[in-house]
């Protein structure tokens, strides 16, 4: 049960849904209602479909570049401390991702989908959660259960965003976004650690 809890508050650190209410209203600000709800199952769905490409075919893409799991852990873990900074002590997951939106095509897919939602940081959450070695296949059924559920989260925060967004505003959502970013800089650092000692087989 605690891995369970451990698995969802990760995922929902990096997936980030309370984060990705300003970015949808900025992509859909321009739409009517029923378009805007179009906008947030696609995206939730496409997100859902890239994060399992990752689940599925994370690890054997390794495997066949000949890359050990556990260097991948150790180097994930890097790149996901680094990204925690960034929702740190950078600008916030809103002001960057609402930025991208002004400076490219509104669309769906990019960047509500890609990388708001599936951003770099879960793409890499979902191979480390699945290394075959360590997880069986019905842990593995879990996660994704559980990526699935945070998408959902964030699917009806995104159908509920003009409401959620009045109570808590731009700077609300920020400072989530920071806290989520504490969050994820602690489980980046246990990465490293367990893949060290797992590369080096350490007691």
């Amino acid at each position: 049960m605690e891995d369970v809890l451990a698995s969802f508050i990760l995922f929902f650190a990096v997936i980030d849904p309370i984060g990705t209410i300003p970015v949808y209203l900025a992509v859909t600000r321009a739409y009517d209602e029923s378009t805007r709800r179009l906008i947030a199952v696609k995206a939730a769905l496409y997100a859902f479909l890239v994060l399992l490409f990752f689940i599925v075919a994370g690890e054997p893409i390794l495997d066949a570049i000949d890359i050990p799991v556990e260097a991948f852990q150790i180097a994930g873990g890097i790149v996901l401390f680094l990204f925690a900074l960034t929702m740190i002590f950078g600008e916030s997951k809103p002001e960057e991702e609402m930025r991208m939106v002004r400076n490219h095509t509104e669309t769906a897919i990019f960047p509500l989908a890609v990388p708001s939602l599936a951003s770099p940081g879960a793409m890499l959450a979902a191979v480390l959660l699945t290394k075959n070695d360590t997880y069986s296949i019905p842990e593995q059924a879990i996660t994704v259960a559980i990526v699935f559920a945070v998408l959902m989260i964030a699917l009806v925060l995104m159908l509920l965003a003009a409401f959620v967004h009045r109570i808590i505003g731009d700077a609300g959502a920020g400072i989530i976004s920071r806290v989520m970013g504490m969050i994820l800089s602690a489980v980046a650092v246990a990465n490293v650690l367990i893949g060290i000692k797992a590369y080096f087989q350490l007691a």
